[in-house]
C-alpha cells in the first residue's frame, strides 16, 4: 500500500476523472495507490466466497458486488472524500446504487488481506467502516486462513475470530451460512 500525500485533498468528484488505469481508493481525500494484481490464491478465495453468497443472494433482494466497484462511504455522491473498493460488499438497500458506485455503507464487506494492503484493512479501513456504519466487516486471512466478523453493535465492532473448518453465519443475511472450509480450499 502506497500513500500518495498532497496538500490537496480529492473527492469522488477529481477520482472519476483519472483515466490513468491506476486502481486507488480515497480515505479521508488522500490518494491510497492499491496493488496491481491479487495473487491466485486471493482471487480463488474471492471466488469461492462470492461463490457461496450469491448463490444464496438468488432471488433475494440484496445484490452482491466484487472489486473494482466504487462505494462511497459517506454518502456524499461526488464530494464525497472516502471512495473505497472492497473485495466482496453487500447492499440490501437498492437506493444506494446509482449505476456508478454505491452511496453509503453497504450492509456487508468482506476484505481479503494481502500483504500489501493489511494494515489498511485492519486500521484505516476498519475505522472508516465502522463510522459509516458497515453493519458486517469481514476480514479474511489468507495466509492464517482465519476470518474475523466484525459485527456492529452500539456503534462499536463485536469480534468474532473463526478457522479454516467453520461454518459462519452472516448476521446481515438471515440463513446464510459459509462453509471456510470450502473457502480454503485448494
Amino acid at each position: 500500500m502506497e500513500v500518495k500525500e498532497a496538500a490537496e485533498r480529492y473527492t469522488y468528484a477529481d477520482y472519476a476523472k483519472w483515466d490513468d488505469d491506476v486502481r486507488r481508493e480515497l480515505i479521508d481525500g488522500a490518494i491510497y495507490l492499491m496493488s496491481p494484481a491479487p495473487t491466485l490464491n486471493h482471487q480463488r478465495i474471492l471466488r469461492k466466497l462470492s461463490w457461496q453468497l450469491e448463490n444464496f443472494l438468488r432471488g433475494k433482494p440484496c445484490e452482491l458486488f466484487v472489486a473494482p466497484c466504487d462505494v462511497c462511504l459517506n454518502a456524499a455522491g461526488d464530494d464525497d472524500k472516502t471512495v473505497v473498493q472492497p473485495d466482496i460488499f453487500v447492499v440490501c438497500d437498492k437506493s444506494k446504487l446509482d449505476g456508478k458506485r454505491c452511496n453509503g455503507a453497504p450492509d456487508m464487506i468482506v476484505e481479503i488481506l494481502s500483504p500489501s494492503s493489511k494494515s489498511r484493512d485492519m486500521l484505516i479501513k476498519f475505522s472508516k467502516y465502522l463510522e459509516a456504519g458497515v453493519r458486517e466487516y469481514w476480514i479474511v486471512d489468507p495466509a492464517d486462513k482465519t476470518t474475523s466478523v466484525c459485527l456492529l453493535k452500539d456503534r462499536e465492532y463485536i469480534i468474532t475470530d473463526y478457522s479454516e473448518g467453520d461454518t459462519i453465519s452472516v448476521n446481515t443475511l438471515k440463513d446464510c451460512k459459509v462453509d471456510m472450509s470450502e473457502v480454503f480450499e485448494g
